[in-house]
């Protein structure tokens, strides 16, 4: 059931990423770090420094050597390193997505004052 629901995000992931018209995939890696800036410093409102602070968790679990499921439990303990890695990739590919568009949007905006 667990495996089901990572394969399920993993594909809705994909499919967001690949849909016409929204931001590709290395537009949104790219902005991954002005994602994080934006979120320190306030000025991206569309996600909360909680959240942030739970996918540097989730980078935090997968590179620490301590681990709550051993390694050696070689299916679970590969598994859920691979679950949170998931989590992590969908998580920061769909908020560096909208955080693309309101980029976008905030451009446009400004670009429409200065023609006016």
């Amino acid at each position: 059931m667990v495996k089901a629901s990572r394969a399920a995000a993993a594909w809705k992931t994909y499919r967001e990423v690949s849909k016409p018209g929204t931001p590709g995939l290395m537009t949104r890696i790219r902005a991954i770090p002005r994602l994080i800036g934006g979120v320190l410093r306030g000025e991206y409102e569309g996600m909360g420094k909680s959240k942030l602070a739970m996918m540097a968790l989730g980078v935090a679990y997968i590179v620490s050597p301590v681990d709550l499921v051993p390694e050696f439990l070689v299916l679970i303990g590969v598994a859920d390193d691979f679950g949170v890695f998931l989590w992590l990739a969908a998580s920061m590919l769909g908020e560096s997505g909208r955080y693309v568009e309101w980029e976008r949007r905030r451009i446009m905006g400004r670009v429409e004052r200065i023609t006016e």
